[in-house]
């Protein structure tokens, strides 16, 4: 059996893609705008070895795979795809067929991350964000662009640009949280200082923000002092749980959830309430998974071996009940899943558009890991696989003040 006619067999000859691998056989639709190539053995021992898309992401990686044509387009058809009813007999043949590629399975690359201690301890956290976001600061400049936003932006229209939604973004949060002019506000997770900056030079606010990721935190201070703003705004090289200062007025947490794990939801919300004033407001924004019944982790998934190590997603009504349960009163919320989809549309764009310069900053496999990355999570939030929620809450008084108006006007 050649390569090409496994693959037309599982996925089917009709599905929009051109195959060819290294024994000469093709396959898919001939002529397809879409290329998939095995061009090793290697690649075969990698899919057989981890099934799924652990075994395709080192295959891909590794180079041993390769897609010519739009890699988002490639990940669609190919996603979704119909799988055949093949029988029993003919599995059966192509497992002995393909068995002697068991015994060359590649060990796992580099890319793949590495932690130690125990599961969402201080020590192992600090490894995990460091794994994924101190990268290169100049590679996350040429992707994230001006903002340095790593969160879904929010588009005012269909033709906005990036750095036009990702201020809206930022300007939704302060709108949401009510934010005037002398308020004390706490931002965990603050990424490279995008809405810490916003907050203080727009409304007059202080901020103390705070990140895991040390390259993270240089950058954001350095901007901080270019805008004049070392007053109102001090970032922090910290763990959430190492700020020491209560009473803030407002606090936000913006794409730091993900990070947590679902076991540690109570001390994680029961923490930031110790923080806020009564009728104090908490803006919750992170992305969940779209199925309640889906497992919260999958240990071997590409995103987790390779992008985000030991995140974990839950539905929104998780998220929000592990909320109330803290005594958090929920407010307001709302699914940004579409704009998550644009906002990765966009950092694909412009990753290819300096590819060659990212290549040279962080390396092809690395590159190869966010372009895969990169296209795999629009994809997924543009079936609704994935979707992306900003919850508000207060902590309502013991008298039930929460502070809020009748209405919330986001306008």
């Amino acid at each position: 059996m050649r390569i090409a006619e496994a693959f037309d067999r599982l996925a089917g000859p009709e599905t929009d893609v051109e195959f060819i691998a290294y024994d000469g056989s093709k396959g898919g639709r001939i002529g397809s705008d879409v290329r998939l190539e095995v061009k090793s053995p290697r690649a075969i021992a990698a899919l057989l070895g981890a099934p799924g898309q652990l075994g395709v992401a080192r295959a891909y990686v590794a180079g041993d795979l390769d897609v010519s044509g739009d890699l988002y387009t490639a990940f669609d058809r190919l996603a979704t795809a119909a799988v055949r009813d093949i029988s029993w007999a003919e599995k059966a043949r192509m497992a002995r067929h393909f068995a002697p590629f068991f015994l060359q399975k590649p060990p796992p690359p580099p890319e793949e991350a590495r932690v130690n201690g125990g599961k969402h301890s201080r020590r192992r956290d600090a490894q995990v964000i460091s794994h994924h976001y101190d990268v290169s600061n100049r590679f996350y400049e040429w992707v994230l662009g001006p903002t340095m936003a790593y969160t879904c932006a929010v588009f005012p229209g269909p033709d906005a640009t990036l750095e036009q939604a990702q201020e809206e973004k930022f300007d939704l949060v302060c709108r949401k949280l009510g934010l005037e002019a002398g308020m004390r506000v706490l931002d965990v997770g603050c990424g490279w200082g995008g809405f810490a900056l916003h907050a203080a030079a727009n409304y007059g606010v202080e901020v103390i923000a705070v990140t895991l990721s040390e390259q993270q935190a240089r950058w954001g201070q350095r901007a901080v002092v270019e805008a004049g703003l070392e007053g109102l705004v001090e970032i922090r090289h910290s763990d959430y749980r190492a700020v020491p200062e209560t009473g803030f007025d407002r606090i936000a947490s913006i794409g730091l959830t993900e990070h947590i794990g679902k076991a540690n939801y109570a001390d994680y919300f029961g923490f930031l309430r110790s923080r806020l004033v009564d009728g104090g407001r908490l803006l919750n924004h992170c992305i969940t998974r779209t199925d309640p019944n889906e497992r919260t982790l999958t240990r071997n998934g590409f995103i987790n071996r390779y992008v985000f190590p030991d995140g974990e997603l839950v539905h929104v009504g998780t998220l929000i009940d592990a909320m109330e349960r803290q005594h958090l009163e929920v407010q307001h919320e709302e699914n940004l899943r579409v704009h998550y989809a644009m906002t990765l549309r966009l950092w694909l764009e412009n990753l290819e558009e300096h590819w060659d310069e990212a290549v040279q900053e962080v390396g092809l496999r690395k590159a190869r890991v966010w372009r895969l990355y990169l296209a795999a999570s629009q994809w997924g939030f543009t079936r609704n696989r994935i979707q992306l929620h900003q919850v508000l809450a207060t902590r309502t008084s013991a008298a039930g003040d929460s502070g809020m108006p009748l209405r919330l006007r986001l306008g």
